[in-house]
Protein backbone atom coordinates (compact mmCIF):
# COMPACT_ATOMS: atom_id res chain seq x y z
CA UNK A 1 0.00 0.00 0.00
CA UNK A 2 1.57 3.38 -0.97
CA UNK A 3 2.61 5.84 1.71
CA UNK A 4 5.03 5.46 4.58
CA UNK A 5 2.23 5.74 7.16
CA UNK A 6 -0.66 3.98 5.50
CA UNK A 7 -3.85 4.44 7.52
CA UNK A 8 -7.03 2.41 7.48
CA UNK A 9 -9.06 5.61 6.93
CA UNK A 10 -7.96 8.97 5.54
CA UNK A 11 -10.22 11.85 6.56
CA UNK A 12 -10.11 14.83 4.20
CA UNK A 13 -11.10 18.05 5.97
CA UNK A 14 -10.34 19.18 9.54
CA UNK A 15 -13.40 21.19 10.42
CA UNK A 16 -15.59 20.02 13.31
CA UNK A 17 -17.07 17.10 11.33
CA UNK A 18 -13.72 15.89 10.01
CA UNK A 19 -12.02 16.16 13.39
CA UNK A 20 -14.87 14.37 15.11
CA UNK A 21 -14.87 11.65 12.43
CA UNK A 22 -11.17 11.07 13.01
CA UNK A 23 -11.61 11.07 16.80
CA UNK A 24 -14.54 8.65 16.65
CA UNK A 25 -12.60 6.29 14.41
CA UNK A 26 -9.52 6.48 16.63
CA UNK A 27 -11.57 5.73 19.74
CA UNK A 28 -12.83 2.60 17.95
CA UNK A 29 -9.29 1.41 17.34
CA UNK A 30 -9.08 2.45 13.69
CA UNK A 31 -5.78 3.87 12.39
CA UNK A 32 -6.52 7.33 10.96
CA UNK A 33 -4.87 10.18 9.10
CA UNK A 34 -6.54 13.56 8.66
CA UNK A 35 -5.51 16.30 6.22
CA UNK A 36 -6.69 19.84 5.56
CA UNK A 37 -5.62 22.64 3.23
CA UNK A 38 -5.84 25.20 6.05
CA UNK A 39 -3.07 26.67 8.10
CA UNK A 40 -4.91 26.42 11.44
CA UNK A 41 -8.45 26.08 12.83
CA UNK A 42 -10.79 28.80 11.55
CA UNK A 43 -11.73 31.80 13.68
CA UNK A 44 -15.15 32.50 12.17
CA UNK A 45 -17.81 30.37 10.55
CA UNK A 46 -21.57 30.09 10.41
CA UNK A 47 -22.03 26.99 12.55
CA UNK A 48 -21.77 28.12 16.15
CA UNK A 49 -24.13 26.03 18.33
CA UNK A 50 -24.16 22.37 19.33
CA UNK A 51 -27.51 20.58 19.62
CA UNK A 52 -28.48 18.51 22.66
CA UNK A 53 -27.91 15.30 20.70
CA UNK A 54 -24.43 16.50 19.72
CA UNK A 55 -23.60 17.26 23.35
CA UNK A 56 -24.55 13.72 24.31
CA UNK A 57 -22.18 12.42 21.63
CA UNK A 58 -19.46 14.63 23.05
CA UNK A 59 -20.19 13.33 26.55
CA UNK A 60 -19.53 9.79 25.30
CA UNK A 61 -16.30 11.01 23.71
CA UNK A 62 -15.16 12.61 26.98
CA UNK A 63 -15.46 16.21 25.73
CA UNK A 64 -18.67 17.52 27.30
CA UNK A 65 -17.14 19.26 30.30
CA UNK A 66 -14.53 21.07 28.20
CA UNK A 67 -17.15 22.15 25.64
CA UNK A 68 -19.57 23.46 28.27
CA UNK A 69 -16.79 25.37 30.06
CA UNK A 70 -16.17 27.34 26.85
CA UNK A 71 -19.81 27.75 25.76
CA UNK A 72 -22.83 29.92 26.47
CA UNK A 73 -25.78 27.59 27.19
CA UNK A 74 -29.08 28.35 25.45
CA UNK A 75 -32.03 26.65 27.14
CA UNK A 76 -34.96 28.18 25.28
CA UNK A 77 -35.74 29.22 21.72
CA UNK A 78 -38.07 32.18 21.42
CA UNK A 79 -40.06 32.92 18.27
CA UNK A 80 -40.79 36.59 17.65
CA UNK A 81 -42.21 39.00 15.16
CA UNK A 82 -41.48 42.72 15.08
CA UNK A 83 -43.73 43.40 18.04
CA UNK A 84 -43.54 40.54 20.53
CA UNK A 85 -42.67 36.98 21.48
CA UNK A 86 -45.12 34.60 19.81
CA UNK A 87 -44.02 31.12 20.96
CA UNK A 88 -41.19 29.23 22.60
CA UNK A 89 -39.44 25.89 22.97
CA UNK A 90 -37.70 24.66 26.11
CA UNK A 91 -34.73 22.36 25.65
CA UNK A 92 -34.07 21.51 29.32
CA UNK A 93 -37.26 19.70 30.31
CA UNK A 94 -35.45 16.54 31.48
CA UNK A 95 -32.92 18.23 33.75
CA UNK A 96 -29.89 16.90 31.83
CA UNK A 97 -27.13 19.57 31.64
CA UNK A 98 -26.64 18.53 28.01
CA UNK A 99 -30.23 19.50 27.17
CA UNK A 100 -29.30 22.88 25.75
CA UNK A 101 -27.68 24.55 22.79
CA UNK A 102 -24.00 25.10 23.55
CA UNK A 103 -22.98 28.29 21.74
CA UNK A 104 -19.23 28.05 21.15
CA UNK A 105 -16.70 29.61 18.80
CA UNK A 106 -15.70 27.24 16.04
CA UNK A 107 -11.99 27.74 16.60
CA UNK A 108 -12.49 26.79 20.27
CA UNK A 109 -14.43 23.67 19.31
CA UNK A 110 -11.85 22.67 16.73
CA UNK A 111 -9.01 23.22 19.19
CA UNK A 112 -10.70 20.91 21.73
CA UNK A 113 -11.21 18.24 19.08
CA UNK A 114 -7.66 18.59 17.80
CA UNK A 115 -6.28 18.28 21.34
CA UNK A 116 -8.35 15.15 21.89
CA UNK A 117 -6.93 13.70 18.67
CA UNK A 118 -3.38 14.58 19.68
CA UNK A 119 -3.96 12.80 23.00
CA UNK A 120 -4.74 9.72 20.90
CA UNK A 121 -1.52 10.16 18.93
CA UNK A 122 -3.10 11.67 15.78
CA UNK A 123 -1.94 15.01 14.37
CA UNK A 124 -3.69 16.97 11.64
CA UNK A 125 -1.72 17.27 8.42
CA UNK A 126 -2.29 21.01 7.96
CA UNK A 127 -1.41 22.62 4.61
CA UNK A 128 -2.09 19.35 2.78
CA UNK A 129 -4.51 19.29 -0.14
CA UNK A 130 -6.01 16.11 -1.56
CA UNK A 131 -5.72 16.48 -5.31
CA UNK A 132 -6.49 13.03 -6.71
CA UNK A 133 -7.66 9.52 -5.92
CA UNK A 134 -7.30 6.15 -7.57
CA UNK A 135 -8.30 2.60 -6.67
CA UNK A 136 -5.48 0.10 -6.29
CA UNK A 137 -5.33 -3.38 -4.76
CA UNK A 138 -8.34 -3.03 -2.49
CA UNK A 139 -7.53 0.47 -1.26
CA UNK A 140 -7.79 4.13 -2.23
CA UNK A 141 -4.56 5.94 -3.06
CA UNK A 142 -4.77 9.67 -2.37
CA UNK A 143 -2.33 12.24 -3.76
CA UNK A 144 -1.59 14.90 -1.14
CA UNK A 145 0.14 18.16 -1.98
CA UNK A 146 1.99 19.91 0.83
CA UNK A 147 2.12 23.72 0.86
CA UNK A 148 4.84 25.92 2.31
CA UNK A 149 5.34 29.67 2.27
CA UNK A 150 8.24 30.98 0.19
CA UNK A 151 9.68 34.49 0.08
CA UNK A 152 10.12 35.90 -3.42
CA UNK A 153 11.11 39.13 -5.12
CA UNK A 154 14.07 41.45 -5.21
CA UNK A 155 13.09 45.11 -4.90
CA UNK A 156 9.89 44.24 -3.05
CA UNK A 157 9.94 40.99 -1.14
CA UNK A 158 6.69 39.05 -0.88
CA UNK A 159 5.64 35.54 0.00
CA UNK A 160 3.62 32.94 -1.84
CA UNK A 161 2.22 29.54 -0.92
CA UNK A 162 3.76 26.89 -3.15
CA UNK A 163 3.57 23.11 -3.42
CA UNK A 164 6.76 21.70 -1.93
CA UNK A 165 5.91 18.00 -1.92
CA UNK A 166 3.42 15.59 -3.46
CA UNK A 167 3.03 12.27 -1.68
CA UNK A 168 0.67 9.34 -1.97
CA UNK A 169 -1.28 7.85 0.91
CA UNK A 170 -3.03 4.51 0.76
CA UNK A 171 -6.07 3.72 2.92
CA UNK A 172 -8.94 1.27 2.97
CA UNK A 173 -11.45 4.14 2.98
CA UNK A 174 -11.52 7.90 2.43
CA UNK A 175 -14.00 10.11 4.27
CA UNK A 176 -14.81 13.45 2.67
CA UNK A 177 -15.56 15.95 5.40
CA UNK A 178 -14.15 18.69 3.22
CA UNK A 179 -17.12 21.02 2.97
CA UNK A 180 -19.39 22.22 0.21
CA UNK A 181 -16.66 22.16 -2.46
CA UNK A 182 -15.68 18.59 -1.53
CA UNK A 183 -12.98 17.11 -3.76
CA UNK A 184 -13.98 13.68 -2.42
CA UNK A 185 -17.59 14.12 -3.55
CA UNK A 186 -16.54 15.42 -6.95
CA UNK A 187 -14.00 12.64 -7.42
CA UNK A 188 -16.70 10.08 -6.62
CA UNK A 189 -18.92 11.75 -9.29
CA UNK A 190 -21.76 12.37 -6.84
CA UNK A 191 -24.23 15.09 -7.80
CA UNK A 192 -24.94 17.92 -5.36
CA UNK A 193 -28.12 19.61 -6.61
CA UNK A 194 -29.92 22.52 -5.03
CA UNK A 195 -33.25 21.57 -3.48
CA UNK A 196 -34.48 25.13 -2.87
CA UNK A 197 -33.51 28.66 -3.86
CA UNK A 198 -30.53 30.12 -2.03
CA UNK A 199 -30.93 32.97 0.47
CA UNK A 200 -28.58 35.78 1.41
CA UNK A 201 -27.89 36.87 4.98
CA UNK A 202 -26.09 39.82 6.51
CA UNK A 203 -24.26 38.60 9.62
CA UNK A 204 -23.05 40.94 12.39
CA UNK A 205 -21.14 40.20 15.61
CA UNK A 206 -20.64 42.87 18.27
CA UNK A 207 -20.23 43.40 22.00
CA UNK A 208 -23.49 44.09 23.79
CA UNK A 209 -25.02 44.43 27.23
CA UNK A 210 -27.81 42.06 26.11
CA UNK A 211 -29.32 40.01 28.94
CA UNK A 212 -30.26 37.03 26.76
CA UNK A 213 -31.54 34.91 29.67
CA UNK A 214 -30.17 31.85 27.89
CA UNK A 215 -32.50 32.27 24.93
CA UNK A 216 -31.92 32.32 21.19
CA UNK A 217 -34.46 34.48 19.37
CA UNK A 218 -35.82 33.70 15.91
CA UNK A 219 -37.75 36.44 14.15
CA UNK A 220 -40.20 35.51 11.40
CA UNK A 221 -41.62 38.26 9.21
CA UNK A 222 -43.60 37.87 6.01
CA UNK A 223 -40.47 37.71 3.87
CA UNK A 224 -37.54 36.88 6.16
CA UNK A 225 -36.29 34.62 8.93
CA UNK A 226 -33.71 36.24 11.21
CA UNK A 227 -31.89 34.96 14.29
CA UNK A 228 -30.20 36.52 17.34
CA UNK A 229 -27.56 34.39 19.05
CA UNK A 230 -26.01 35.22 22.44
CA UNK A 231 -22.31 34.38 22.32
CA UNK A 232 -19.74 33.69 25.04
CA UNK A 233 -17.93 36.71 26.43
CA UNK A 234 -20.71 39.29 26.24
CA UNK A 235 -21.02 39.30 22.48
CA UNK A 236 -24.00 38.53 20.25
CA UNK A 237 -24.64 37.75 16.59
CA UNK A 238 -27.52 38.95 14.43
CA UNK A 239 -28.14 37.16 11.14
CA UNK A 240 -30.64 39.05 8.97
CA UNK A 241 -32.08 37.52 5.83
CA UNK A 242 -31.89 39.75 2.74
CA UNK A 243 -34.85 38.63 0.59
CA UNK A 244 -34.24 40.99 -2.32
CA UNK A 245 -30.45 40.89 -2.34
CA UNK A 246 -28.20 39.26 -4.92
CA UNK A 247 -24.42 39.26 -5.20
CA UNK A 248 -23.52 39.61 -8.91
CA UNK A 249 -20.37 37.51 -8.61
CA UNK A 250 -22.24 34.68 -6.91
CA UNK A 251 -25.07 34.73 -9.44
CA UNK A 252 -22.60 34.83 -12.34
CA UNK A 253 -20.90 31.78 -10.83
CA UNK A 254 -24.25 30.02 -10.48
CA UNK A 255 -25.08 30.78 -14.11
CA UNK A 256 -21.77 29.33 -15.23
CA UNK A 257 -22.41 26.19 -13.16
CA UNK A 258 -25.86 25.81 -14.71
CA UNK A 259 -24.42 26.02 -18.22
CA UNK A 260 -21.68 23.49 -17.48
CA UNK A 261 -24.00 21.15 -15.59
CA UNK A 262 -21.76 21.17 -12.49
CA UNK A 263 -23.13 21.00 -8.95
CA UNK A 264 -20.56 23.14 -7.15
CA UNK A 265 -21.80 25.38 -4.36
CA UNK A 266 -20.83 29.05 -4.09
CA UNK A 267 -17.87 29.95 -1.94
CA UNK A 268 -18.47 30.96 1.67
CA UNK A 269 -16.11 33.15 3.63
CA UNK A 270 -14.36 31.36 6.47
CA UNK A 271 -11.26 32.62 8.23
CA UNK A 272 -9.29 29.49 7.36
CA UNK A 273 -7.03 28.26 4.64
CA UNK A 274 -5.07 29.56 1.72
CA UNK A 275 -7.85 31.60 0.10
CA UNK A 276 -9.80 33.19 2.96
CA UNK A 277 -10.79 36.76 2.05
CA UNK A 278 -12.81 39.54 3.70
CA UNK A 279 -16.23 40.47 2.37
CA UNK A 280 -16.99 44.17 1.81
CA UNK A 281 -20.54 45.41 1.31
CA UNK A 282 -22.54 48.59 1.97
CA UNK A 283 -25.05 46.29 3.66
CA UNK A 284 -22.61 45.76 6.50
CA UNK A 285 -22.41 49.20 8.07
CA UNK A 286 -23.46 49.81 11.66
CA UNK A 287 -26.11 52.17 10.32
CA UNK A 288 -27.68 49.40 8.26
CA UNK A 289 -27.57 47.01 11.23
CA UNK A 290 -29.48 49.56 13.31
CA UNK A 291 -32.01 50.00 10.50
CA UNK A 292 -32.59 46.25 10.35
CA UNK A 293 -33.06 46.05 14.11
CA UNK A 294 -35.48 48.99 14.09
CA UNK A 295 -37.53 47.46 11.29
CA UNK A 296 -37.60 43.80 12.28
CA UNK A 297 -36.82 43.64 16.01
CA UNK A 298 -37.52 47.00 17.68
CA UNK A 299 -37.85 45.15 21.00
CA UNK A 300 -34.04 44.65 20.87
CA UNK A 301 -32.96 47.52 23.12
CA UNK A 302 -29.50 46.26 24.08
CA UNK A 303 -26.35 48.16 23.18
CA UNK A 304 -24.55 47.73 19.87
CA UNK A 305 -20.81 47.92 20.36
CA UNK A 306 -18.16 48.14 17.63
CA UNK A 307 -18.71 45.52 14.95
CA UNK A 308 -16.23 42.70 15.51
CA UNK A 309 -17.18 40.69 12.42
CA UNK A 310 -19.59 41.17 9.54
CA UNK A 311 -20.20 39.46 6.26
CA UNK A 312 -22.80 38.81 3.58
CA UNK A 313 -23.20 35.12 2.82
CA UNK A 314 -25.24 33.09 0.38
CA UNK A 315 -26.80 30.06 2.08
CA UNK A 316 -27.66 27.32 -0.35
CA UNK A 317 -29.85 24.29 0.28
CA UNK A 318 -28.32 21.21 -1.27
CA UNK A 319 -28.31 17.46 -0.80
CA UNK A 320 -25.87 14.95 -2.27
CA UNK A 321 -27.44 12.33 -4.49
CA UNK A 322 -25.56 9.69 -2.50
CA UNK A 323 -23.41 9.63 0.62
CA UNK A 324 -20.67 7.76 -1.16
CA UNK A 325 -19.73 4.72 -3.16
CA UNK A 326 -17.15 1.99 -2.89
CA UNK A 327 -14.42 3.23 -0.55
CA UNK A 328 -15.19 6.99 -0.66
CA UNK A 329 -17.83 8.36 1.73
CA UNK A 330 -19.14 11.73 2.87
CA UNK A 331 -20.23 13.50 6.05
CA UNK A 332 -21.22 17.06 6.92
CA UNK A 333 -21.31 19.92 4.43
CA UNK A 334 -19.75 17.71 1.78
CA UNK A 335 -23.14 15.96 1.68
CA UNK A 336 -25.62 18.75 2.46
CA UNK A 337 -26.09 22.48 2.92
CA UNK A 338 -28.85 24.21 4.84
CA UNK A 339 -29.82 27.62 6.19
CA UNK A 340 -28.20 29.18 9.25
CA UNK A 341 -31.09 29.42 11.70
CA UNK A 342 -30.83 26.13 13.64
CA UNK A 343 -27.29 25.08 12.65
CA UNK A 344 -28.67 21.81 11.29
CA UNK A 345 -25.96 21.05 8.75
CA UNK A 346 -23.04 20.99 11.20
CA UNK A 347 -24.91 19.11 13.91
CA UNK A 348 -26.37 16.47 11.62
CA UNK A 349 -22.87 16.18 10.17
CA UNK A 350 -21.43 15.39 13.60
CA UNK A 351 -24.06 12.67 14.06
CA UNK A 352 -23.18 11.35 10.61
CA UNK A 353 -19.53 11.28 11.67
CA UNK A 354 -20.35 9.10 14.67
CA UNK A 355 -22.50 6.80 12.55
CA UNK A 356 -19.96 6.53 9.74
CA UNK A 357 -17.11 5.84 12.17
CA UNK A 358 -19.09 2.97 13.66
CA UNK A 359 -19.90 1.57 10.21
CA UNK A 360 -16.31 1.79 8.96
CA UNK A 361 -14.93 0.23 12.15
CA UNK A 362 -17.28 -2.72 11.69
CA UNK A 363 -16.44 -3.01 7.99
CA UNK A 364 -12.70 -3.02 8.72
CA UNK A 365 -13.12 -5.73 11.36
CA UNK A 366 -14.95 -8.14 9.10
CA UNK A 367 -18.48 -6.76 8.98
CA UNK A 368 -20.57 -6.59 5.83
CA UNK A 369 -19.18 -3.26 4.65
CA UNK A 370 -21.33 -2.78 1.54
CA UNK A 371 -24.56 -3.49 3.43
CA UNK A 372 -23.60 -1.27 6.38
CA UNK A 373 -22.59 1.60 4.12
CA UNK A 374 -25.73 1.24 2.02
CA UNK A 375 -27.81 1.56 5.20
CA UNK A 376 -25.80 4.66 6.20
CA UNK A 377 -26.51 6.21 2.82
CA UNK A 378 -30.23 5.43 2.95
CA UNK A 379 -30.66 6.64 6.52
CA UNK A 380 -29.03 10.03 6.10
CA UNK A 381 -30.48 10.83 2.72
CA UNK A 382 -33.92 10.28 4.33
CA UNK A 383 -32.97 12.59 7.22
CA UNK A 384 -32.09 15.34 4.79
CA UNK A 385 -35.18 14.87 2.68
CA UNK A 386 -37.12 15.62 5.84
CA UNK A 387 -34.97 18.56 6.96
CA UNK A 388 -35.24 20.10 3.50
CA UNK A 389 -39.02 19.75 3.62
CA UNK A 390 -39.19 17.19 0.81
CA UNK A 391 -40.68 14.44 3.02
CA UNK A 392 -42.83 14.51 6.17
CA UNK A 393 -43.12 18.29 6.70
CA UNK A 394 -44.43 19.75 9.94
CA UNK A 395 -48.21 19.73 10.12
CA UNK A 396 -50.64 21.58 12.40
CA UNK A 397 -52.92 19.52 14.61
CA UNK A 398 -56.40 20.20 15.93
CA UNK A 399 -55.04 22.19 18.91
CA UNK A 400 -52.36 24.18 17.05
CA UNK A 401 -52.46 27.90 17.76
CA UNK A 402 -52.93 30.43 14.97
CA UNK A 403 -49.30 31.64 14.87
CA UNK A 404 -47.81 28.11 14.61
CA UNK A 405 -50.49 27.09 12.11
CA UNK A 406 -49.63 30.07 9.90
CA UNK A 407 -45.89 29.39 9.99
CA UNK A 408 -45.86 25.58 10.16
CA UNK A 409 -44.11 25.08 6.84
CA UNK A 410 -41.35 27.55 7.74
CA UNK A 411 -40.43 26.07 11.13
CA UNK A 412 -38.55 22.89 10.20
CA UNK A 413 -35.29 24.83 9.52
CA UNK A 414 -35.71 26.54 12.92
CA UNK A 415 -35.63 23.37 15.05
CA UNK A 416 -32.23 22.35 16.52
CA UNK A 417 -32.77 18.66 15.88
CA UNK A 418 -33.04 15.94 13.27
CA UNK A 419 -34.60 12.50 13.05
CA UNK A 420 -36.51 11.31 16.09
CA UNK A 421 -35.57 14.44 18.08
CA UNK A 422 -37.74 16.65 15.85
CA UNK A 423 -41.13 15.43 17.11
CA UNK A 424 -40.85 16.51 20.79
CA UNK A 425 -39.66 20.00 19.84
CA UNK A 426 -42.37 20.40 17.21
CA UNK A 427 -44.97 19.24 19.74
CA UNK A 428 -44.15 22.21 21.97
CA UNK A 429 -45.40 24.39 19.11
CA UNK A 430 -48.49 22.23 18.62
CA UNK A 431 -47.07 20.73 15.43
CA UNK A 432 -46.72 17.14 14.29
CA UNK A 433 -44.04 15.48 12.18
Amino acid sequence: MPGRKAAEVLVVGAGPVGLYTALSLTQRGVKVEIADTGLWPCTHSFGLALHPRTLKLFRNAGLLDAVMAAAYPVRTIGFYDASERKAGIRLDLDGDPADCLAVIRQDTLERLLEQALEAEGVRVLWRHEACGFRSEQGCIVTSLQRYEQESRGYAVEHSEWVVTETAERGSAYVVGADGHGSIVRRSAHIGFPEVEDARYYAVFEFDSDLDAQHETRIVLSETAADVLWPLPGGRCRWSFELPEHVEPADEQFRGFMAVTGADLASEREKDRGLTARPTASPLLTEEHLRELIAERAPWFQASVGPLAWRTVVRFERRAAEAYGSGRMWLAGDAAHLAGPIAVQSMNAGLAEAEDLADVLAQALRGGDGPALLSAYDEKWRAVWRQLHGLDRPLQPGWATGPWAREHARRLMPCLPAHGEDLAPLAAQLGLEV
